[in-house]
């Protein structure tokens, strides 16, 4: 049987090398996209199963397309895209961030997922057989916002949109869409929960973190199925960490 192909982005670390990995295990051929070269080929020999690593600005139009470029030739299709990459802006004051800050992170978080969604319904439209599944990674604060993070929030609520219209635009051509919500799992970007970090009420807590292999795990799940059934949304969080309710 051959091989299903899957793109990560962000792969170099966190959340999307964990997934690029767990994906590996399970049969995948993983290419890994991201910015930093030497740390896409570190997770790309311990992903093995012809894994590739490839820089890439999702923020770039010119860079996705040489990206997918890359994959139908190399690969001649792609089954799964996980749009992982993105990026904060430090905490501020609404009033007080800078613009070159939220456009940073909006064009990261949301242009770059969007940018990938387009040149991976062009390949997954065209390929034979065709169709394939597309995986946001949207975050808790899709739904409920930090304070002083409103660039990561706008963004993150913005791609549950991009989740839906794809969800529905893929339906003519077998493309399926969905989203996992990740809440405090246990990555370098999450550190600060653990030491404390601002809540509604402006206090500062701890909060707490899990394992990021249950990420990978239910992307696994996500991207296992068969295209006619499709996870729209689905949260992954710390069991007791301040979301539900009105904290």
């Amino acid at each position: 049987m051959t091989a299903k192909i899957a793109l990560v982005t962000g792969a170099g670390s966190g959340i999307g090398r964990a997934v690029a990995l767990a994906l590996a295990k399970v049969g995948y051929t993983v290419v890994l996209a991201g910015r930093r070269l030497p740390q896409l080929e570190q997770v790309a020999r311990e992903a093995g199963s012809g894994a590739i690593g490839v820089t890439v600005d999702v923020t770039d139009s010119a860079s996705v397309e040489a990206l997918f470029a890359r994959i139908a030739k190399e690969f001649g299709r792609l089954d799964l895209l996980f749009n992982n990459a993105g990026v904060s802006a430090p905490p501020a004051p609404l009033e007080d961030l800078p613009l070159e800050q939220w456009r940073s992170v909006v064009d990261t978080n949301l242009t770059g997922a969007f940018l990938c969604t387009q040149a991976a319904f062009r390949l997954m439209k065209t390929q034979r057989p065709r169709g394939g599944r597309i995986i946001n990674n949207g975050s808790v604060s899709a739904t409920a916002p930090r304070p002083r993070l409103v660039a990561y929030t706008a963004s993150k609520h913005a791609v549950t949109g991009l989740t839906k219209a794809t969800s529905l635009e893929g339906r003519e051509h077998d493309i399926a869409c969905g989203q996992i919500d990740i809440g405090n799992t246990a990555t370098e970007l999450a550190a600060a929960m653990t030491h404390g970090t601002l809540q509604a009420d402006l206090s500062v807590k701890t909060e707490p973190t899990f394992d990021v292999r249950y990420v990978a795990d239910a992307v696994v799940y996500m991207a296992g199925l068969p295209l006619e059934a499709n996870v729209l949304f689905m949260t992954v969080m710390a069991t007791k960490m301040p979301f539900v309710g009105r904290g």
